[in-house]
Formats: structure tokens, sequence, C-alpha cells
């Protein structure tokens, strides 16, 4: 991946950069990623044949955890993130308002 890529983060562009990361940073745990080895459009799929080639990736990523959070987190919209699609990640996110709203 070039300094030059740019991928969107909730239709913001942000500029990818293979520079070392800030250990300091809150996203620092990118840098440990398997989807730092493959292309951002890998992980921004058009259709399910995508998604499930994104998936294999995130299987066996050691930040996988993390990174389903982060998007989570920030509601990301788009993209595979923590081996979950924008769909699955809606799901989560439903769940884990009904049962807030259960024990409250």
């Amino acid at each position: 991946m070039s300094a030059e890529a740019i991928a969107e983060l909730n239709g913001r562009p942000v500029e990818l950069s293979t520079a070392a990361p800030d250990p300091d940073s809150e996203t620092a745990w990118m840098a440990d990623g398997n989807c730092r080895l493959h292309p951002p459009a890998t992980f921004f799929p058009s259709d399910g044949v995508g998604v499930d080639k994104a998936r294999k990736i995130c299987r066996d990523c050691p930040v996988t955890g993390r990174c389903l959070e982060f998007a989570l987190t920030e509601r990301i919209d788009h993209g595979v993130w923590g081996g979950c699609s924008e769909r699955e990640r809606r799901r989560i996110l439903k769940t884990r308002r009904q049962e807030a709203t259960a024990s409250a």
C-alpha cells in the first residue's frame, strides 16, 4: 500500500500511511493488523464474495477484537472491520442496545 492510498471512514477521506505509527495513538494497534498487507479496497467490497475474502484475512488477525470494537465505537458504516460486515455490526449494536435497555 502506498502512502498516497486513500480510504473512507464514515464518508471522510483518510490517508493511509506506511509510516511507523505513533505508539501513543488510539489506533496504533492497526499497524499489527493483517489488513496492512492488502489493498484497502479489499475491505470495502461490493459483494458477498468480497466480504468472505476480507473475513478470511481477518480470521487469524491478532487485532480482530480491537478492530471490531473500534468500528462499533466509531459507528463505521462501510467495509469489513474485525471480520464483520456492515450488517453484522448493525446487529451487534442493536443487540447491545437491547441488552442495555433490559438491564436498566
